[in-house]
C-alpha cells in the first residue's frame, strides 16, 4: 500500500504559524523552521506575561494609593488596615482610581477612616 500523506492538514498547519509569524523580523517571518520556534516562544511569553500584567497593575495601584494616603497623612498599610476595619470594601483598582483622578473623593474616604 503506498504512503499516504495529509499534505493538506501540514499545508493548513504551517500556513497558521506563518500567518502568525506575520510581522517578525528577517527570516522569523518566511521561514519555517526558524518562524516555528519564534511562534512558540511568542506564545510562552505571552501566556506567561497575561498573568506578570496582573502583578504590575496590583503594584501601580498599590503605588498611588500610598501616595494618596501621605498626602493626608497615613501610610498606605494604616489605610488599608482601617478601611478592613471600618468594613468599607473597596478593591484597590477602584481606590487607586480615586486617588489619581478624584482627590476630594479619596480625602473623603480617608477621612472616613481615620
Amino acid at each position: 500500500m503506498p504512503r499516504s500523506v495529509n499534505s493538506v492538514a501540514s499545508r493548513a498547519r504551517r500556513k497558521k504559524v506563518m500567518k502568525q509569524a506575520k510581522g517578525y523580523f528577517g527570516r522569523r517571518k518566511n521561514v519555517w523552521t526558524v518562524a516555528k520556534n519564534a511562534v512558540e516562544k511568542a506564545m510562552s511569553y505571552s501566556y506567561r506575561d497575561r498573568r506578570t500584567k496582573k502583578r504590575n497593575f496590583r503594584s501601580l495601584w498599590i503605588t498611588r494609593i500610598n501616595a494618596g494616603a501621605r498626602q493626608h497623612g497615613m501610610s498606605y498599610s494604616q489605610f488599608m488596615g482601617k478601611l478592613k476595619a471600618n468594613d468599607i470594601e473597596l478593591n484597590r483598582k477602584v481606590l487607586a482610581d480615586l486617588a489619581m483622578n478624584h482627590p476630594e473623593a479619596f480625602k473623603a474616604i480617608v477621612d472616613k477612616v481615620k
